[in-house]
């Protein structure tokens, strides 16, 4: 009887552990498990400076979204942003591809315009800055080209 217990003991906390991993897992890749509570806009950008899916998005430094997919579409970077429910953008709303510190990560600043028609969910932003390109920048220095 006692090798019973001890055997269901064993096996308790293996799956214990192993639900605790999964939930690991998910909180720490940012996945969701029930669908996303929010809605999709895009912007089109020149050039989207190597922005990846899952970067973040940002309004006055907060993150608020995540970048869902980045796509060519005419020669041109089509990139789908996530945006909660809650945080409803202007139509006149600027995105830009920015740089966290001087080789940091990508992200994307979207600044809230004064329109007062709101995007609708698969919206776009029409305004958008391309990314700096700080290697072209430094080369044109070291150079003499600028």
């Amino acid at each position: 009887m006692k090798k019973i217990d001890l055997e269901l003991c064993v096996g308790l906390f293996v799956i214990a552990g192993i639900l605790s991993l999964a939930y690991l897992s998910f909180r720490m890749g940012d996945l969701e498990l029930f669908g996303k509570k929010g809605y999709e806009i895009y912007a089109v950008f020149a050039d989207s400076g190597g922005i990846r899916s899952g970067a973040g998005v940002a309004i006055a430094g907060v993150e608020v979204g995540k970048v869902q997919q980045v796509v060519l579409d005419d020669y041109q970077a089509k990139i789908w942003i996530s945006v909660p429910n809650e945080i409803k953008l202007p139509k006149d709303s600027i995105a830009a591809v920015k740089t966290r510190g001087v080789i940091g990560e990508k992200f994307i600043e979207i600044m809230p315009g004064a329109d007062e028609k709101m995007l609708e969910p698969g919206g776009k932003i029409v305004e958008t800055q391309p990314a700096l390109d700080v290697e072209k920048l430094i080369s044109s220095y070291v150079f003499g080209k600028l």
